[in-house]
């Protein structure tokens, strides 16, 4: 498991509607040990000016976030945005899940359907805003030759 890989995958889990997180995960969850109970708090959100020049503080986002270690002493980690606990709780859970031996499984069954579902959202949105796309052109006029 890569870096990277596991940012992907908890990128995921903090994206994904907590009630589909729910559904694809549902209860009894594996036994665990919580570390850090489900806990709200806020984080300030910066922003770049023009994308890529200075940073600015653009305000504060309410997340959630817990940490906890499966019977087999994986620990888990999750930080969701908004006020939902059982959403960041099922995401600590998958995250340790996922460093484990049932890591394949748990990409089958959660992660690719996310990852389908979140892609999905992103190409309506993509054409929703395509649909809105204004073509400027100017003619060119005889004395401008």
């Amino acid at each position: 498991m890569s870096e990277s890989e596991r940012q992907r995958w908890m990128g995921l889990l903090a994206r994904a509607p907590g009630p589909r997180l729910a559904a694809l995960m549902p209860a009894p969850l594996p036994e665990h040990e919580v570390l850090r109970a489900p806990e709200v708090g806020a984080v300030m959100v910066r922003g770049r000016t023009g994308a890529t020049g200075a940073p600015f503080n653009l305000g504060e986002m309410t997340v959630t976030r817990c940490s906890l270690r499966l019977a087999d002493g994986i620990v888990g980690h999750a930080w969701v945005q908004g006020r939902d606990k059982d959403h960041a709780r099922r995401a600590a859970v998958l995250d340790a899940l996922m460093q484990g031996p049932n890591a394949g499984q748990m990409r089958v069954s959660v992660l690719e359907p996310l990852a389908a579902e979140e892609a999905a959202r992103r190409a309506a949105r993509a054409a929703r805003a395509a649909a809105t796309k204004v073509e400027f052109f100017t003619l060119v006029r005889g004395e401008d030759q």
